[in-house]
Order: C-alpha cells, then sequence, then structure tokens
C-alpha cells in the first residue's frame, strides 16, 4: 500500500521535509489533501481523520502519515519511522538516535523562522505584527543563524565518514532536510544569505550534494514540488530581509 502523507494543499511547510524522503527513495506515496474530492482525497480527507471520534491516535496537526492502519504524527517522528523503511537512516541504534536529534535540532529552527513573520501570535496576519516581525527578523539574521548554522558546519566538519553527510558515510533523511533549510533561508532572506556559501562552506556543499541525488534533482524540476510562497514557514518580505553582519 502507499504511504498516505497528509498536509495542506499549496503549500511546502513541515510537509516537505517529509515529501523530500519519500521523493528520495522513490517511495509510492499519495499527498492526500491535493488528491481530488472524487477519489476519496483532499482536505476535506485530511481534516475527517483529525475530527475522528474512533481512531485512538488522533494527531494535533498535520503533517502525519498513515501507513496501513498506523498513524505517525510530527515531521521528525516520521522521519525515524520511515527513514529505516527507505534506506535514510544509520543502522546502528545509537546513530540513529543521533540522527533523530539532528532533526529534532533542525525542527527548533523551522520554528524559529515562521517566528520571523508571526512573532506575536500565529492567528494574527502578518500584517498586524510587522514592526514586531522586522525586530524579530533582525535578531534572527544577526544571532539565530549564524548559532544553528555554526552548530551545523561544525557536525558536518566533525563527521569521521566525509563533511557531506550529517552523520555517517550514507545519506539520511537529516541531509535531506538541511537540504531544504538551505533552500528555504535563500528564499526568505537572500541578501542575509548572500554570502552564506563562503560563511558555511560544508553546509553548502551538503545542499549541493543533494542537489545533485538524480531523483531529487527531479523532484526540484517537477511540479510535484510546491514552489515557495508566502503562505508557508518560508516567506520573503523585503523589509524583514538585511544583510548578514
Amino acid at each position: 500500500m502507499a504511504y498516505e502523507l497528509y498536509y495542506w494543499d499549496g503549500l511546502q511547510g513541515r510537509g516537505e521535509f517529509v515529501r523530500l524522503a519519500l521523493e528520495d527513495a522513490g517511495a509510492d506515496y499519495v499527498d492526500v489533501a491535493r488528491g481530488a474530492k472524487k477519489d476519496g482525497l483532499g482536505t476535506d480527507a485530511m481534516m475527517k481523520v483529525m475530527k475522528s471520534r474512533t481512531e485512538p491516535h488522533i494527531p494535533f496537526a498535520p503533517p502525519f502519515l498513515k501507513d496501513g492502519e498506523l498513524i505517525v504524527p510530527h515531521v521528525a517522528n516520521i522521519l525515524l519511522y520511515l527513514g529505516p523503511k527507505l534506506g535514510l537512516a544509520p543502522k546502528d541504534e545509537g546513530a540513529r538516535f543521533a540522527a533523530h536529534g539532528l532533526q529534532l535540532t533542525i525542527a527548533d529552527f523551522v520554528t524559529e523562522v515562521h517566528d520571523t513573520h508571526h512573532p506575536l501570535a500565529t492567528d494574527l496576519y502578518y500584517e498586524d505584527q510587522r514592526d514586531a516581525a522586522r525586530v524579530r527578523s533582525k535578531h534572527f539574521i544577526e544571532a539565530r543563524i549564524p548559532k544553528f548554522f555554526g552548530y551545523f558546519e561544525r557536525v558536518l566538519k566533525q563527521n569521521p565518514h566525509g563533511d557531506t553527510h550529517m552523520i555517517g558515510k550514507k545519506a539520511t533523511y537529516v541531509d535531506l532536510s538541511m537540504f531544504q533549510l538551505v533552500e528555504g533561508l535563500h528564499y526568505a532572506f537572500p541578501r542575509a544569505c548572500a554570502k552564506f556559501g563562503e560563511q558555511y562552506p560544508r553546509v553548502a556543499a551538503l545542499h549541493d550534494a543533494v542537489l545533485g541525488r538524480p531523483n531529487i534533482a527531479r523532484y526540484v524540476e517537477s511540479e510535484r514540488r510546491i514552489p515557495f510562497n508566502e503562505s508557508g514557514i518560508f516567506r520573503h518580505y523585503p523589509e524583514l530581509d538585511q544583510d548578514a553582519s
């Protein structure tokens, strides 16, 4: 049976981290919310699962994955589950949990990206918190990007198996997620990322190595890859972008 991925239609968002793993592995999956209602798919099908009164393990919010009767919520949790099945996780148990820790750190960073344009409340429009967003984005660019990517550079440097993989000697879902972080940052903050390759050469090399993977290259150029837009996690508001110090 095909995996079923549940995430909002029209957005890369957090669902994209799961899509990249499925696409890289050539896995059979259905992006449920993007399907037709007549086929039992679409956003209504996703909401039906979330509002179920019989399912004992209902998810709070998308993304979540269905594999048969099993429902797995949250990006890092989904990738922890899928990684071994797709050949995108270390075989050693300790290394698998180390990879999971890296993915959770990525999740922390994604939350901070979101808060650059919604620093006060998620249910307020961006226009209602623009001034606060300017302050938050300035701090994000000056302090938080260097904090996280300095760490990611160090992780790559200290990998004894080569510095284009976050962990181990083979590509994992963590590498694919790092690719998405770099793509998203360049979209949202092009001025701040103008010298990204000079500042974080190992992360930049990892990004290019992932883009060189055949299935990822085909996916990025396909219609299946939803373009970045101002409804997702990574949003480009020129007034929030500035040169990195």
